[in-house]
This record gives C-alpha cells, structure tokens and sequence, in this order.
C-alpha cells in the first residue's frame, strides 16, 4: 500500500531497515520506525493546527505504545487522547499529558479514581451511567470533571466493535441528567469516525458524524454553553485540518498522519507527512509451487498490503491475500518469474497500514536518518516494552 510512497519520500528507511536485519540486529516480524521522520510529522502538524486554531490530542496504537516515539510526539503535541486506560498509563509514564480519556475505550469504572487523579482535559463518556461513574469519581477527589458527550455514530458510519453513544436526538435529556451530577461540566462532543479517505482518491471527505457533531454543538448552545470543545477524530492530518476548522471542530487527533500512513499518503507521495515506518520479514520457506512464504505476526487484517521487496535481488512480489480469519504464522507471495533468484531468509520489506499494538511483532527505533548517521536507538515489543 505504502511502497512505493516510503521507496520515493523515505529510501534511506527502506535501506536502513534491509541492513539491520541483514546483519541480524533485528529478527523477521519488526517494524522499523523512523524517530526523526516521526517527530518532524508532529511538528508540522502542531504548526498547521495552530495556524488554524485547532488543538490537536494525539493517538499511537499505531506505534505500539513506544515510549521512545511518545516523547519525541509530546515535544510537539503535549497532550494524547488514549484509546483505553493500559495505553493511557504508558502515554504518562514516557511524559505525555491526558487531553482526552475514554477516547474509543470507556474506562473501567474501578480504575476512574487513578484516572481523573491524572487530570485529563476531557473524559468521553458514551451514556449516563458512566457519566455518574465519572462525577462520583470526581467528587471523591474534589474536584469537577470536564467531559465530552460521545454521539451515537450515524447508521452504517460505525465500525464493529465500536458501538455506542447518545443518540442526537437524546441528547437534551442526557444533558438533563448530567447537570444533576455535581462532580462533571458537560464540556462538548465528540463522534467516530469524522472523516474517511475516499477509496478512490484518498483525500480526506466528512462522514455523517460531522455533521451530527454540528448539530449537537447547536443543541448545547441552544442551553447556553460556550467554550465548547467539538473533537472530530479520524483521518486528521494536514489535508484535513482544514476540513475540521471550516466545519468548527476544536480538536482532531492524529494517529497515521504522524508516521504518514492514511489512505491519502498512499495515493499522493507528496503530502507534507513523511512516511516513518516499514515492516521487515524474510522469506521462511517456498512452496512446491514456486511461492516464496515470509515470516507473518504482524500482517494487519485491514492493512491493504500489496507487494514485498525483497531487498538483496531487488524482486518485487505481490502479496497474496488471506482471509481475516486466519492467524498470520506466514503470508504468500506470488511466484517469482522462472529464472529470479529467492533464496531463505532473504530480507523482505513491506509497508502498509497497521494498529502495532494488535500484533505480536516487534518495534526497532532508529534515529539518525535525517542527518545521514542512522543508528537503532531501541527495539520493543508491540506494547512498548524494551525487547
């Protein structure tokens, strides 16, 4: 998917990566992530973001929880917005700040006193129980409780798994109900997914949900509120944060555009993100029938993974595709033209879209690549623990 994006924005990863496993230092089943390219993404979008005066809360699943690429993200973008509460705890550990908890993720009602000790700037909450769970919470630690209002996704705008929400037109009396907490201050609304990149293109275009969140932004003020905070998470990234300040959301938060992996970086190699990781393998065996099978654990079902480079020969191998369902021990390529030479364990690089923290495949860190001096500064599991 990202191939041919990281060989013409990033070639010196892609040599980067080949030599460390040549050499051994790293194992097949790694990602290698580019600090330095990672670090300039957060710092232009904290630029066009403030141009626009838009805040920006951070998301790394896609990074693995790393605490070496969290603070080189936070010297940019302070604050995160944590998918669940064990990611929350890493993101503060490595010096980042809460912006927004509860994110994808209610939090666990027995952990909400560790997490509002924390001070987030916003806590999501999806329906009125965990909105008292919170003010209770709060109230045991004096102290009142910013919190955002998840909307109920518009149909079909919702990805399985990530149901729930207060329906736009429950609104009111959610907000009915809140007031009567003492312990949180229904600070505005938030909705997944915002945006999407259109398939055909790639560029950034609203989904329904942004649309509810202007109405519900309407219905607030309606009761009086200001200061509203709109978060409009999904896809943000250059392109699109103008989108989100012409539609008058306060906050995005951005997750691929900060390794430049959306949909669009894809399509368009030009987009101001740099790509700033790839996936190493190597080949583990071949088939009887030509096909060369490299070493899987971290092929993400939704990654769109087209072609494998494999580096010594400079073969180009399309990847075949294999059903979700199935546990990723190999992935097969098509067979190599008669004559090509595959040998075992020949570096294979792949780049594609990924959520690192749902695989079992190592993270390398190298730092360096901007200066011409790369150097591995770390390796770590899919959770952020050195290896």
């Amino acid at each position: 998917m990202f191939l041919d994006t990281v060989l013409t924005r990033n070639p010196e990863l892609v040599a980067t990566a080949a030599a460390l496993h040549d050499a051994g230092t790293i194992p097949p089943d790694t990602y290698v992530v580019d600090r330095d390219a990672v670090e300039a993404n957060a710092a232009l979008l904290a630029a066009e973001a403030e141009r626009l005066g838009l805040s920006l809360w951070f998301v790394v699943k896609q990074l693995g929880r790393n605490p070496e690429l969290i603070r080189a993200i936070a010297r940019h973008l302070p604050r995160f917005a944590a998918i669940d509460l064990p990611e929350a705890r890493v993101l503060r550990a490595a010096g980042a700040a809460p912006g927004n908890l509860g994110h994808l993720v209610q939090l666990p009602r027995r952990a909400l006193d560790e997490a509002l000790s924390w001070r987030p700037e916003a806590v999501t909450v999806f329906d009125v129980d965990n909105a008292r769970a919170v003010s209770d919470a709060a109230l045991r630690l004096g102290r009142v409780q910013d919190v955002l209002v998840r909307l109920e996704g518009a149909p079909g705008s919702v990805y399985p798994g990530q149901e729930g929400g207060v329906p736009l037109e429950g609104l009111d009396a959610f907000v009915d109900e809140a007031e009567r907490m003492a312990g949180i201050r229904v600070a505005g609304v938030t909705a997944f997914p915002c945006l999407l990149c259109d398939p055909a293109t790639g560029a950034p275009r609203p989904t329904p949900n942004l649309g509810l969140l202007t109405k519900a932004r309407e219905v607030l003020e309606g009761r009086g509120r200001t200061g509203l905070t709109v978060s409009a998470p999904s896809a943000t990234s250059a392109a699109s944060l103008p989108l989100l300040a012409a539609a008058g959301a306060t906050h995005g938060e951005p997750g691929h555009a900060l390794t430049g992996t959306t949909p669009l970086h894809a399509r368009d190699p030009h987009q101001p993100e740099k790509p700033a990781y790839v996936y190493v393998s190597e080949v583990a065996h071949t088939l009887a029938d030509g096909r060369p099978a490299l070493h899987g654990g971290g092929f993400y079902p939704r990654g769109g993974v087209k072609e494998a480079l494999l580096h010594r020969s400079g073969l180009r191998l399309p990847v075949q595709d294999a059903p979700a369902e199935n546990i990723d021990y190999y992935r097969l390529l098509d067979a190599p033209p008669p004559g090509a030479d595959v040998r075992l364990g020949d570096t294979a690089v792949l780049a594609f879209r990924t959520q690192m923290f749902v695989t079992r495949s190592n993270v390398a860190v190298v730092a360096g690549l901007s200066s011409g001096s790369p150097e591995l500064t770390g390796l770590y599991d899919p959770l952020g623990r050195p290896y």
